[in-house]
């Protein structure tokens, strides 16, 4: 079977823009020779699981993507099963415009990215909202997190692909800088000590 994320990405306008720039015959090969890429494999779970926050891309009725960043602590993105993904969803800013497109339109995007090791995942799918299933909530809550979930958002995977690190800038986060800077002054203590 194909890679089913060019299968989807590549459209009959994007396979002709690849052609007119000279990339078409190398994605071909891409999508017929690769792996499904529609399944979680152990890697992917590790990334999924270690990342604090996403981008939710959504489609208007009238046409337009809509992005929306998600976040939490790390794992709050869970892998329900080898195809399937799934968040809490709290109260926001009350504009419910993703959930809005979802209940119109099911296409869907993830976009995973870590500035740290400067990596990306690109997943495409289809997301439902649920809200009254009792036991998928509770799969998706975050315990130590008070706000109410008012729904769980549910992603089928269709395709995956890792993006190339190419012009992603090296970023940490507040706690991982913290945490080398303890480790700095842990280090200056110690060299303090040994000169002394």
């Amino acid at each position: 079977m194909p890679r089913q994320f060019g299968t989807i990405a590549f459209t009959p306008a994007v396979k002709a823009m690849q052609t007119k720039m000279g990339s078409r015959e190398n994605y071909e090969r891409f999508v017929q020779t690769g792996a499904d890429n529609n399944t979680i494999d152990p890697d992917l779970a590790e990334f999924i699981a270690s990342m604090d926050g996403f981008y939710l891309g959504t489609v208007t009725a009238n046409g337009y993507p809509y992005i929306q960043f998600r976040g939490g602590k790390p794992g709050f993105l869970k892998v329900l099963d080898d195809r399937t993904l799934g968040f809490a969803d709290f109260r926001g800013n009350v504009q419910y415009i993703s959930v809005g497109n979802l209940s119109d339109n099911d296409r869907a995007f993830l976009f995973l990215m870590d500035y740290r090791h400067r990596r990306r995942l690109k997943i495409i799918g289809r997301a439902h909202i649920i809200e009254d299933d009792l036991e998928l909530l509770d799969r998706v809550r975050d315990l130590d997190y008070k706000a109410t979930v008012e729904r769980a958002i549910v992603f089928k995977i269709e395709g995956w692909d890792w993006n190339c690190p190419q012009h992603i800038p090296i970023r940490y986060s507040v706690s991982e800088v913290a945490t080398m800077q303890a480790r700095i002054q842990e280090l200056e203590q110690q060299l303090a000590a040994q000169k002394s």
